[in-house]
């Protein structure tokens, strides 16, 4: 029997990694090259699993998209919500130290609150941006993927283009909106952040589908991978932008070209890691399969490091409300421990709450059992 592939599992599992390391604020060059490629391999993982089955049945996709993504954000973000204001009590936030722009956040009033829970269920704004800071996600791929399907599925009604050729029409209008946006400074309102990443959110999207159909015929290499790598570190060298983008002529061709070498790069690595069995590839695939946890609770454990850092300095505590990390000395060793920490508590997290889980359902078993002997008696 052929052994599941693992690979787009592995791809995830790097991705989220290196989020968490942009995150933690790493030496410049290395950010920079992380921020090139990162975001859009989730978006091209996304399209990666999109099948042309839901041309005929787009109710599936979409209930599914929003179960995994709509669900999740409104959970997650009322929770923090409700917990923004505790923060401040126990120390976690506060109005002096914020980012490293210099932005603070303060705690909410009424009006602040049911303002933002609004925003939460009606636009899939107003989370906590201290807290849930790259929340944003959850919302870019809900509507790039929503949104490409609908473009797919009229495309294809309306043309007697092959599925190769519509999808790289609606990359190719992804890329042209971006354009006009750039040109006229059109923002579409009702999207925070002026639909800015979802655009490129469908562009990448799109790129998942393509690479998929066309796999079979990309003959992954060591050289292929060294040359994506040695392009990258370029990029990183220029400055070049990510999905947060500048606004520049110049990311309408440099983002599409990072992201795709991005994507080559990890994915040669995590098929090479696939390709063998060991606790490097059973770890990569657990983190991989469980991102969504650390995607949300990377921040929370920083803080746990925050406070070991201004021990370890003898600094302010008021600094632990740094976000999101605390802004003194990011060349020291410190980025690594965020790194590690925003990775693993979550999942060790995760881990203990599975554990009890199963505790708690094992005895209530044994009770249920217990009970219905008693009664049987």
């Amino acid at each position: 029997m052929a052994t599941r592939n693992y690979t787009i599992s592995i791809v995830k599992g790097i991705g989220i990694i290196l989020m968490v390391v942009g995150h933690a604020e790493a030496p410049w060059f290395i950010t920079n090259f992380i921020y090139t490629f990162h975001m859009p391999l989730f978006f091209i993982a996304a399209g990666y699993f999109f099948s042309r089955k839901y041309l005929s049945d787009p109710w599936t996709f979409i209930s599914r998209r929003v179960k995994g993504l709509y669900v999740p954000f409104v959970t997650w973000a009322v929770i923090f919500l409700l917990l923004h204001n505790l923060w401040f009590r126990i120390g976690l936030l506060n109005e002096v130290y914020g980012n490293a722009t210099g932005g603070v956040t303060h705690p909410y009033t009424e009006g602040d609150f049911w303002y933002r829970l609004v925003c939460i269920f009606t636009n899939m704004s107003g989370y906590d941006e201290f807290m849930a800071g790259a929340f944003w996600f959850f919302r870019g791929l809900l509507l790039a993927s929503v949104l490409f399907l609908l473009l797919y599925k009229l495309i294809d009604s309306r043309t007697g283009l092959r599925p190769a050729a519509a999808v790289s029409l609606i990359c190719v209008l992804a890329v042209a909106f971006t354009a006009f946006h750039i040109r006229t400074g059109v923002r579409v309102s009702a999207v925070p952040n002026g639909f800015w990443r979802e655009v490129w959110g469908i562009f990448f999207f799109g790129v998942g589908v393509l690479y998929r159909q066309f796999e079979s015929r990309i003959r992954e290499h060591w050289a292929l991978f060294v040359l994506c790598f040695a392009l990258l570190c370029g990029a990183a060298w220029l400055r070049l932008c990510g999905m947060n983008n500048h606004g520049m002529y110049r990311d309408l061709w440099s983002l599409p070209l990072t992201g795709c070498l991005g994507w080559l790069m990890v994915h040669y690595l995590a098929s090479k890691i696939n390709a063998r069995e060991g606790r490097l590839r059973n770890l990569l695939v657990f983190i991989g399969e469980n991102t969504l946890y650390v995607f949300i609770l990377h921040i929370i454990a920083f803080k746990i490091v925050s406070a070991a850092k201004i021990a370890y300095y003898g600094l302010p505590h008021e600094m632990i409300g740094c976000h999101m990390v605390i802004h003194y000395n990011n060349t020291d060793f410190f980025w690594p421990i965020y790194s590690v920490v925003g990775v693993a508590a979550p999942l060790l997290a995760l881990v203990a709450a599975r554990r009890m889980r199963g505790y708690v359902a094992r005895r209530l078993s044994v009770w249920r059992r217990t009970a219905a002997a008693d009664v049987a008696k």
